[in-house]
């Protein structure tokens, strides 16, 4: 069976990188870059992140730096209060050898669609600014897109207001331009990614595996579940971005529910709302996927089996 080829549009942040993890040995998935924009950090920051992910696990995938604020928006948002100061703190990594490739994130997404047959999955974990710059540059690369799955929105509880989910809050005008696409999107929101919360048994659970992946794994959580306790009061944090790729790997891991969605970019109060139309009461033809539920034992398997990927004792 052919693998299926994605882009990794991301901005590592300690979920990102269980989402690269996962995304890089699955045998189901190619993965043929990853692009990277400022959210979780600035951008600088979020590509040495993805950089020393890359160099620690012995990844052979180029790594692009994309932009470095919203479209729109004059101020970057970023999260240091749950990702740390350098965006992904707990880890202590080797001195960075692995470069970033010259060529822009914006470009490498553009160029990469346009060499396609039409069967590329662009995969967003952070701001969708590099896609959506992407779209506006070189509209004919939207019928190259295969889907577009992302981690963002909600169609319930935000998470950096009532209303809003970090990763549209941050560049809700670029999570527009997609949503208006006409591609075929596929939203993983806060309403599923919150039931896969990373408690202290599930980091013993992955760390019993004898590989870098699983030390990686557990360093990472160890940070992650402490600043979600101090911020959110949880015990476990919510590995959100790696549902993108458990989904695609294994799409019955998932329950989705098509919708008509509609990003809020005029108000100041749910200004990055998903505005996603449960009911069908606006009539309108659906434009997403959105996922409504998850089978949370299934999740940590194909995590558990994303881990086992990497040699033992490497």
């Amino acid at each position: 069976m052919d693998k299926r080829k994605i882009i990794l549009d991301c901005d590592p942040g300690h979920d990102d990188a269980i989402a690269i993890m996962l995304a890089a040995k699955s045998g189901l998935l190619e993965l043929l870059g990853i692009s990277v924009v400022a959210g979780n950090q600035t951008v600088e920051k979020t590509v040495r992140n993805a950089l020393n992910v890359c160099q620690y696990l012995k990844l052979d995938v180029p790594v692009y730096q994309g932009c470095k604020q919203p479209m729109i928006r004059e101020k970057q948002m970023v999260a240091g209060d749950i990702h740390g100061e350098s965006g992904m703190d707990g880890p202590v990594f080797e001195p960075l050898v692995k470069t970033a490739e010259k060529k822009h994130g914006v470009q490498f997404i553009i160029d990469t669609l346009l060499g396609s047959e039409g069967d590329i999955t662009v995969v967003t974990t952070g701001p969708m600014t590099n896609l959506a710059m992407a779209m506006r540059l070189c509209p004919e690369i939207i019928s190259k897109i295969e889907e577009v799955v992302l981690m963002g929105g909600c169609y319930q509880l935000g998470n950096v207001t009532p209303a809003a989910e970090f990763n549209i809050i941050v560049d809700a005008d670029a999570a527009h331009v997609v949503f208006t696409s006409g591609c075929k999107i596929t939203m993983v929101g806060l309403d599923v990614t919150r039931k896969v919360l990373c408690y202290p048994e599930i980091v013993e659970r992955m760390g019993k595996q004898d590989n870098a992946a699983a030390r990686l794994f557990v360093d990472l959580m160890k940070f992650f579940n402490k600043s979600q306790k101090e911020v959110y009061g949880w015990e476990g944090g919510p590995l959100h971005d790696p549902v993108t790729i458990a989904y695609l790997i294994d799409p019955s891991v998932l329950t989705i529910k098509e919708m008509y969605t509609e990003i809020d970019i005029r108000s100041e109060q749910s200004y990055g709302r998903t505005n996603c139309d449960f009911f069908h009461y606006s009539g309108k033809e659906p434009n997403s996927r959105v996922a409504v539920d998850i089978d949370v034992e299934k999740f940590w398997d194909i995590i558990e089996d994303g881990i086992r990927q990497y040699s033992q004792g490497g």
